[in-house]
């Protein structure tokens, strides 16, 4: 009888284990069942215009100086409005590119501030990465009021964050009023077998009042709702986009003599749509 017994409980506890890894498979097919939009797509830019071109003044416009000009993170760079910097490549698509020329780094961030911004909708930019220790490139948001109010209660959405030293990964994340620099609501997606700076990659997010979801290739990877932040839910309001290499900062590290330098980011086409009645 004791052997009936533990073969009994055996046999209910594999089903039990069957049963919630069934339950989780569910939660995750329902993660990823998204309803169907139509958006529309309403600003954009295909990097259009012969080589050597800065990008378009009408959509873009430049964060010049060092990293203690008001952003800090002990960056090494100073950004330029050069073409060096930032110019379009004549092939249809914006180059980013960090420079170290001795001791001393350059490289380029640019910005819709004052030119678009919008609350809600789906962002994204199709884009090469640059690699190696030290480097930082990124794709992001930031909210209109920052010159009211200030970082981080006017909020922060990083798009694509990649440490250069992991270039098989990005991060997803959101800074705000108690969860901003070091402790953001993040999570990072990694490729298998492949590298970020070895072939363009599509970066999004789809934003409403409850919600963001992160995609990476149209895989949505996380989404993070207005009741899971340790602090205030700042994002009921429009953002502008930015676009920019860093180099060095409390984020990535400093580069080493491993890291090759120039290194570009290299970015096809950025995006943003709301979704349609």
């Amino acid at each position: 009888m004791k052997a009936i017994y533990n073969f009994r409980k055996t046999h209910i506890s594999i089903i039990v284990v069957i049963l919630l890894a069934a339950i989780a498979g569910c939660e995750r097919d329902d993660f990823q069942k998204l309803p169907e939009r139509n958006w529309q797509l309403v600003w954009s830019d295909d990097f259009e215009g012969p080589a050597g071109q800065l990008p378009d003044p009408t959509k873009w416009t430049f964060d010049i100086g060092t990293g203690q000009d008001g952003w800090g993170n002990l960056e090494l760079q100073s950004y330029t409005n050069n073409p060096e910097n930032v110019s379009l490549d004549g092939d249809g698509n914006l180059v980013i590119t960090a420079i170290q020329s001795g001791n001393t780094f350059t490289s380029g961030r640019i910005k819709t501030q004052g030119l678009f911004s919008q609350q809600y909708g789906r962002f994204e930019a199709r884009l090469k990465t640059p690699y190696g220790p030290g480097l930082w490139p990124a794709f992001w948001l930031l909210g209109d009021n920052i010159e009211t109010v200030g970082w981080p209660q006017c909020g922060e959405i990083d798009i694509m964050e990649l440490r250069g030293q992991e270039p098989h990964i990005i991060h997803g994340s959101i800074h705000g009023p108690g969860y901003s620099g070091g402790n953001p609501v993040s999570k990072s997606y990694t490729l298998t077998n492949d590298r970020f700076d070895a072939d363009y990659n599509i970066f999004a997010i789809e934003w409403d009042a409850d919600k963001i979801d992160f995609f990476v290739n149209d895989f949505l990877y996380q989404r993070i709702e207005n009741t899971d932040t340790p602090g205030e839910w700042v994002f009921d309001q429009p953002f502008f986009i930015l676009l920019n290499v860093a180099v060095g900062g409390n984020y990535v590290g400093f580069p080493t003599a491993q890291t090759p330098f120039p290194q570009k980011m290299i970015v096809d086409y950025v995006r943003v749509y709301t979704e349609a009645d």
